[in-house]
């Protein structure tokens, strides 16, 4: 434009002009080149697994949400009022009570306050947005409380002292049981009867998180439990130690109450909730049983069928003790 040739910054510096460029300078050869493996969450320093990790925060149990999953090592966190509750007056080994800044403190959580102060676990009064951060989004309703991993106990251990106290070993070995509070519930029911262990596979089972601690009712405290990485081999090598190993599905060869070898040292095998006994682990049982049952009903959940069969092979042991019923619901 006529007379604009002057303005600042309409006249091109000599030497600025920017010319074609020869090659790539190796930027194509770059962009072909592999980035590796994606990192794990937990190695990223931008995503929040690695500053949950970094921080040692907690794995969450108790309400499901969508984030409620969690790739950080060490202790479970138990969320909501009625499960902290519920978990302290169970002694649930707690290692600290999380609780949110100016929240409303009903009985709830005056009780979990009291049980924590009483017994010496440290109460930790956080924002509302670290609780967050710490439950992964979870529904906590402004309390939490930590539990540290499970110290699991190993499979020879458990026989030989059951062997120490004069007694033959009882077993109770769960085959894929998914729901955690059917293994508290187990657990539970092994100590009230008499057994000496629970043993569950590592994958695609559950293991002892603070829910099923919270269920076990403080039996977990004194219940060994051993969590192996192959139950089929581990039974094997139970029957090489001289454990027999039966297993509990409806079309059993032999009735509960028909079976006579209560009194040696033994394993009873409980199924998943939905399949039953695996085919591998089935083909393992020395002997598969049936729980008699009326009516229609084709089968029983895990932890009921694993109470039935303890409470027969303890009467038939001799066992004595008195049966307290609970009324608490689980």
């Amino acid at each position: 434009m006529p007379g604009n040739s002057q303005r600042r910054g309409a006249m091109r510096k000599g030497g600025t002009k920017k010319g074609q460029v020869v090659g790539s300078g190796g930027q194509r050869r770059k962009g072909l080149e592999g980035r590796g493996p994606t990192p794990k969450a937990a190695d990223r320093p931008n995503h929040k697994a690695y500053r949950r990790a970094q921080s040692g925060g907690p794995k969450v149990a108790g309400r499901k949400t969508r984030s409620n999953r969690s790739t950080a090592s060490g202790p479970e966190l138990l969320v909501g009022r009625n499960p902290v509750v519920e978990a302290l007056r169970a002694d649930v080994p707690a290692t600290a009570l999380y609780i949110a800044e100016r929240m409303d403190l009903d009985d709830r959580v005056r009780e979990a306050i009291r049980e924590s102060q009483s017994r010496g676990i440290p109460i930790q009064e956080v924002s509302r947005a670290e609780l967050d951060r710490l439950t992964g989004g979870a529904l906590h309703q402004g309390v939490g409380i930590a539990v540290p991993p499970f110290q699991y106990a190993d499979p020879a251990d458990i026989i030989a002292g059951a062997v120490d106290a004069g007694e033959a070993p009882l077993l109770v070995a769960l085959d894929g049981v998914q729901d955690p509070r059917n293994l508290g519930a187990v657990v539970r029911s092994a100590a009230a009867f008499g057994a000496h262990g629970v043993i569950v596979p590592e994958r695609r089972a559950a293991g002892m998180t603070a829910t099923a601690w919270r269920t076990s009712a403080g039996a977990a405290a004194r219940m060994p439990i051993a969590q192996v990485t192959n139950l089929s081999r581990t039974l094997v090598a139970l029957q090489k130690s001289g454990v027999f190993v039966v297993g509990l599905a409806a079309d059993g060869d032999v009735e509960l109450q028909n079976f006579d070898g209560a009194a040696d040292p033994l394993c009873v095998v409980v199924g998943s909730e939905g399949k039953g006994l695996s085919r591998l682990v089935a083909e393992k049982c020395d002997q598969v049983l049936s729980i008699p049952m009326a009516g229609t009903t084709e089968s029983l959940n895990a932890s009921v069928a694993a109470s039935v069969a303890l409470w027969q092979l303890a009467s038939a042991r001799g066992f004595g003790g008195a049966i307290e019923l609970s009324g608490e619901q689980q």
